[in-house]
């Protein structure tokens, strides 16, 4: 598929109805063809793409940009030290003047030809979102593994029992929105994460939305992005919505590597007091090092894989990290100390002082290590 086979006759209408907002990373072989199976399918309709590129090292950008020169109808978003579907999709969606917003994969595994409809059910005035789901009459999951439609059945009904939507694929990535709805609901959403559409479902009460059967598709080209990183990251939504909000996404996949690092803590302890003579306090401190840099190092690329720290960064952060974690310790022991002092129960001063340490690591890793506040 070359670019240069794309037709250059359409240009943007000054009144763009419907912004297709797609996030891409390492998708040079696929933007082609979807940008062709648009043009074929929104006959008649004033659209544009909006492809959010988070820096994708196979070129995305570029053969964006190409096809860009000479079909106005496309542009290219290309972040640079940013990662993540959902911001992807907020920033691509807040960059749009349309009236009408839609979201989809740039793998062309969601089904481009039921986007008429999605959009003729919102120009209806009944629904503010139509939401694509395989999980219908009329829809299609076929081309999962079953492994991964396993795991997308249970992640289904987890959502639903858990956070009581009524939607039938609350996993899926594809929807179309009014503008106007969006705009009302975009400072409540997170950046973080890979399922907006359960974001953005539960984020108004108010909402009113329908389905869309379609068939989830084979992927066109490339590898897929599902790993144990977007599972977690689902887990981390969820938490954050029975919190109702209270708890950051950010801060719950923070606490998580933070109870890994407990568990790096204890496990190289024990290995240094029995392999090695050592005292206590000097297998503590081996011990101590190693979870620090665990923690670091998971933080670097799971809480913070939108902000990833590189080279000269990657050492800076580091240091200031064990020096942010060595205060909140001392914190954490101090305040421990005094309530112990004043109450004599263990276990309320202990936990009092590890959250106040939680707190104190997450604010300052959020503010000056990866800079996200």
């Amino acid at each position: 598929m070359t670019i240069a086979s794309i037709d250059t006759t359409a240009r943007v209408s000054p009144e763009t109805v419907l912004s297709v907002v797609i996030p891409t990373y390492n998708e040079r072989g696929n933007v082609a063809e979807l940008i062709r199976r648009l043009d074929r399918t929104l006959t008649g309709v004033a659209w544009e793409a909006i492809f959010v590129d988070d820096n994708s090292p196979d070129g995305t950008a570029d053969a964006l940009k190409a096809i860009s020169r000479s079909d106005p109808r496309v542009r290219c978003i290309r972040r640079v030290g940013r990662r993540g579907l959902a911001g992807a999709c907020i920033e691509g969606i807040l960059s749009s003047s349309a009236a009408y917003v839609a979201v989809m994969d740039a793998d062309l595994q969601h089904d481009e030809t039921v986007l008429p409809a999605m959009l003729a059910k919102l120009q209806s005035g009944q629904f503010d979102l139509v939401a694509a789901t395989r999980y219908v009459d009329g829809g299609d999951a076929s081309s999962f593994s079953a492994s991964r439609g396993k795991i997308s059945r249970l992640a289904t009904k987890i959502t639903q029992r858990v956070l009581g939507t009524e939607l039938s694929d609350p996993m899926s990535g594809f929807f179309m929105m009014r503008r106007a709805s969006f705009d009302e609901m975009a400072p409540r959403l997170s950046p973080v994460g890979f399922k907006i559409l359960l974001d953005i479902a539960t984020a108004s009460e108010g909402l009113r939305i329908t389905e869309q059967a379609y068939s989830f598709g084979e992927r066109f080209d490339g590898e897929s992005k599902f790993s144990m990183q977007v599972g977690l990251e689902f887990l981390g939504l969820l938490l954050s919505k029975l919190s109702n909000g209270l708890l950051d996404p950010r801060f719950i996949f923070f606490a998580i590597v933070g109870a890994t690092g407990i568990a790096v803590n204890l496990l190289v302890l024990n290995l240094a007091l029995i392999a090695w003579p050592l005292s206590f306090q000097f297998a503590k401190t081996i011990a101590t090092g190693f979870a620090m840099t665990s923690n670091f190092i998971l933080n670097n690329s799971l809480t913070y894989r939108d902000r990833r720290l590189k080279g000269l960064g990657l050492l800076r952060g580091f240091i200031g990290f064990c020096l942010f974690g060595a205060i909140g310790a001392f914190t954490d022991i101090g305040l421990a100390n005094q309530l112990y002092a004043h109450h004599e129960l263990w276990w309320v001063a202990g936990l009092a002082g590890s959250i106040v340490g939680v707190l104190w690591n997450y604010a300052m890793s959020s503010m000056f290590i990866w800079r996200t506040r």
